[in-house]
Order: C-alpha cells, then structure tokens, then sequence
C-alpha cells in the first residue's frame, strides 16, 4: 500500500481502473493531473450527534468503494465532527485497500469551527482557543466569525490534518471569503487575500497541502458593481505574485444547480478586457470549477419541471435529474452533493453509468421557448 500524502496521477489514475466496466468513461474528468469523479460527497448539513458521525463515515465510505473519489469539507460543518467523521472513513477504506493516492480530499477555513457543539459563550470560546494562544484577536473577525488571517488559517489547516488523520490535504479553500467585503474595502481585502495565499503558498512547500482556493456562495455570482464581487481574474493575479507560474490557486467552488446557474450563464466576470462567465474565465486560467449545492440543499430533490427531465433524460428521482444537470454543464468537473446515509450514494452513484449529455442538449435548457 501506497503511503502517499496527497491525491496523485498513478493514484487516481489506478482509483479509475476500478470502475473501467461500471461506469461510463466521462464519469471521471482529468484536472490538475488528477482524476475526479464527476459526483464528490458533502458534509456539511446533520445533527452533531454520535449517530450522524457513524452515518456520514459509513456513507464516505461507501460512496468511495461506489466510484466517488471527491470528498468536501470544512473545519466548521458539524462543528469539527464532519471532517473526523472523514479521518474514521479513511481509515475504514485503507483496511479495504483504497490508497490515500486514490481520494482527493479538500477543506475550507475561514468559520469559527467551535468543538463538538456550539459553545454557551462564543466570546469565552475565541479567548480560550484563539486570543489566549495567540492566533487571533477581535480585530481579525468579521461578522463575528469569519477570520482569514494568516496565523489563524494555519491553526486551522493544522487542526483539519489533525481532524482527518492525514498528512495533506489536496485542495484548501479559503472558506466564503466574501464575507471579509462586508466590513473592508476592497483594497484591504485583496491585502488580507494576499497574505492568506501567501500562507498556503508556504504550507504547499511544506507539505500540507496540494492546492488551494476558495469556497464561494455569491462572490462569483454577483455583478461587478455589487458588495461582496469577487474578480477570479485577480484573485489569479495575486496568486502569480506570490506563488509564480506554478503557484496553487487551482481551485474555485462555486453554487451551480437548476436554480443557480449564474456561474456558467452570467457574463461578470472580466479577462483581458472581455466580458465572460466565471467557468470561461477560470477554463482560461486553468482553474477547477468544483459545483456545490447541487441540489440546493434537497430543494431540487423533487417537483422538477417536464422540460428538464425531457431534456436531460429520464432518471430514476430528481435528486439524480439535478445531479445530471451539474454534471453535465460545460466547464464544471465535479457536482458536490450532501450524502450523510448509504442510501443517498447507493442512488446518486447510479448516474456514473450514464453518460452526462452532450454541451449542445444541456444548453437546450437556456433557450427561450
């Protein structure tokens, strides 16, 4: 068995021979030398309780061993219980011989995590963890929990390695960073967003991590003019500042589902001069475009209209028809979808057999009748 620390080529690469006779060959999409299925598991939404812990690492575990190699999470789902539900599963799939090599494991930070459960007094809880050890002050937070400075994102990639029991992580996010542009302007942001990939930059040649990015809900999808935009064209820039032409902003996570298709339809974003879409402009730059909501949450589990079955093709629920529509849409590689029961991933797995339709069918979808 491979002691690998990081998601790699031979590893993913060998994780897709597995499924060769399963599954359609478009279900796993090649990006930054690796290859990911093109469904990832989330956890983000359940009860912190012991019961949900061991349903979430029965379902990461099962949807590895049903051809999902994506895993999402962050620091703060569940309270710190999503991401040890992960290390439980991993090490589940490491007795079943599932290389490290094999999953490409990704976090966020930028929430307070809080331990367990939410504190009686979140003011006690940031002196304790976090003024009296140094790693923040009142001054860093915004809206009363977002942090992203650079002490304090390192406490938080190290307790995720802690957490997860691994050694690296393949893709860390800088969680909603958005949130930042509430209470600073945008110059002061893009000097804390500096400092902050300047920090991953760091822990990449340590190590920790293999990539890193960020985790939106509306900095891609809002115009120019609105608060909280995000310019994934600067965001580029800043990272080639720091990290060179080989740095490690290879990652965006953006919401894209039936109801949300702004990332793909809404031309704000700017590339040398040219009006384009977020996914256009981050296929430019080489970025990864990862899907999250995907069914918004289970809002688009049921009560689809006709059209977006008849177009996408008759499946089995509509969980798996939202399912079909990410995963099909140009420019997206993986649709995150919330699987916290072995149910869930028995169902939405069965997609890796259907072929996603082709470019010109899911734009059928956008045209006026």
């Amino acid at each position: 068995m491979t002691t690998a620390k990081f998601a790699t080529s031979d590893g993913t690469s060998r994780y897709v021979q597995r499924f060769l006779k399963k599954f359609v060959q478009n279900h796993f999409r090649q990006a930054q030398g690796l290859w990911l299925s093109s469904i990832g598991i989330g956890t983000y939404l359940g009860e912190a309780n012991v019961p949900t812990d061991k349903s979430y690492t029965e379902a990461i575990t099962n949807a590895v061993e049903l051809g999902c190699n994506v895993i999402d999470t962050a620091a703060n789902y569940r309270f710190q219980r999503s991401e040890r539900a992960i290390g439980k599963a991993l090490q589940n799939l490491r007795k079943k011989k599932y290389g490290r090599d094999e999953i490409v494991i990704c976090t966020k930070g930028g929430y307070l995590p809080f331990e367990n459960e939410p504190p009686t007094n979140v003011r006690q809880y940031f002196i304790e963890n976090f003024v009296e050890t140094g790693i923040a002050d009142f001054d860093d937070i915004v809206g009363g929990s977002h942090c992203m400075t650079p002490s304090y994102l390192q406490s938080q990639v190290d307790q995720s390695l802690k957490n997860m029991e691994i050694e690296g992580i393949d893709v860390y996010y800088i969680h909603n960073p958005e949130s930042q542009l509430s209470e600073v302007e945008t110059s002061e942001f893009e000097e804390r967003l500096a400092s902050a990939f300047e920090l991953l930059e760091e822990n990449r040649a340590g190590g920790k991590i293999k990539f890193y990015g960020v985790a939106t809900w509306n900095g891609f999808r809002i115009s120019p003019q609105q608060k909280g935009y995000h310019s994934l064209e600067k965001m580029a820039n800043i990272a080639r500042k720091i990290g060179g032409k080989n740095h490690g902003f290879k990652f965006i996570q953006v919401p894209f589902n039936l109801t949300m298709p702004e990332a793909l339809v809404l031309k704000n974003q700017t590339l040398n001069g040219e009006m384009q879409s977020t996914v256009a402009v981050a296929h430019a730059l080489n970025i990864t475009v990862i899907a999250s909501a995907s069914i918004s949450q289970g809002q688009l589990a049921t009560g689809l209209p006709p059209n977006v079955s008849e177009t996408l093709g008759k499946m089995e629920t509509d969980a798996q028809t939202s399912l079909q529509f990410v995963r099909s849409a140009p420019g997206i590689t993986t649709a995150l979808v919330g699987m916290s029961h072995a149910g869930h991933v028995e169902e939405n797995m069965k997609l890796g057999r259907i072929e996603p339709v082709s470019n010109e069918t899911f734009m059928e979808l956008f045209e006026e009748k």
